[in-house]
């Protein structure tokens, strides 16, 4: 029971890195105007950190199977991040930071589907409530034209990216592969994508100062380690309960962090959005709890030895 549990902890670990980043993610940008491109860059540089960390735990899994579903995972979330900065250039922020946020909603749907994990009436109302959460977190100012286009196209491919993502990061749990291994992968996909980011600039930038780079790598190694626990909390919790309530939290913790640092007072939307992802995440963990499953990837896993 307890090992069953311990997603909790990885799942906890996650909101502290993803909050704190949250809350510092935008520093690099407003005071050296480093570009977005180039933030992708040493983000996929920094995944090399807790890969390491991740990979003395546990022995890399070489077979085509752990191979399929790393690099799925890790394309899949790595692709989702080019997508946002190109749809970001061309889009209205506060109405693609909605649209993305409801990424658990696929992973939670392709995990009813796919898993067959089941969901109580209570763990429904938990997840309306957080996906509610994460609309109102992302709201800002409409004011202005906002004439959906491409930009539209693009955030819905990003919206699909992250959920199937999150589901195949469960998925290769299933089948035995260890979260060392799909993180590493995840960091294989990052670092391939470079290339993309560096044409998207049309070159490597210069003029800026050694604090930009800087700056850049030690909140984003915030970002990288907290991936490490999304992995490590979706392979011992329900997708349904870890990728809704994980997503809804950790804004939640970036709003506090925000109003301690930068004397920000919340909106009336982030209040809303506080309330929700707080009252909806501790609903589904106590259906959870409550029922005592025993987590998705030991009741539906392959046989040893299965290489499909």
């Amino acid at each position: 029971m307890k090992e069953q549990r311990s997603w909790v902890i990885y799942a906890s670990l996650l909101v502290a890195f993803w909050g704190t980043w949250g809350a510092l993610s935008n520093l690099p940008t407003q005071r050296y105007d480093y570009p977005d491109e180039m933030v992708y860059v040493i983000w996929a540089l920094t995944m090399l950190i807790p890969a390491v960390f991740g990979l003395r735990r546990e022995a890399f899994d070489r077979r085509p199977i752990a191979a399929w579903y790393g690099l799925i995972v890790g394309l899949t979330g790595a692709g989702g991040q080019l997508l946002l900065f190109q749809a970001l250039s061309i889009g209205p922020a506060y109405l693609i930071f909605p649209i993305t946020a409801l990424s658990p909603a696929v992973t939670a749907l392709m995990a009813i589907a796919f898993l067959r994990e089941r969901v109580t009436a209570l763990s429904v109302v938990g997840l309306v409530a957080a996906l509610a959460a994460l609309v109102f977190f992302n709201i800002s100012d409409t004011s202005g034209d906002a004439g959906a286009g491409t930009w539209l196209v693009l955030a819905i491919g990003i919206l699909i990216a992250w959920g199937v993502q999150a589901f195949f990061m469960k998925k290769a749990a299933t089948v035995g592969v260890n979260d060392g291994t799909t993180f590493a992968y995840m960091t294989i996909s990052g670092l391939l994508l470079i290339p993309v980011a560096f044409l998207m600039m049309g070159g490597f930038p210069t003029g800026f100062p050694w604090q930009a780079p800087a700056l850049t790598a030690a909140t984003q190694v915030l970002n990288a380690i907290g991936a490490l626990f999304l992995v490590m909390a979706l392979s011992r919790g329900k997708a349904t309960v870890v990728a809704p309530s994980t997503n809804a939290l950790y804004p939640v913790l970036t709003v506090v962090l925000s109003l301690v640092i930068y004397q920000t007072v919340p909106s009336t939307y982030a209040v809303v959005g506080i309330v929700l992802a707080i009252g909806g995440s501790t609903l589904m963990i106590y259906s959870d709890e409550r029922n005592g499953e025993a987590p998705s990837s030991d009741l539906y896993a392959e046989p040893k030895g299965s290489s499909t």
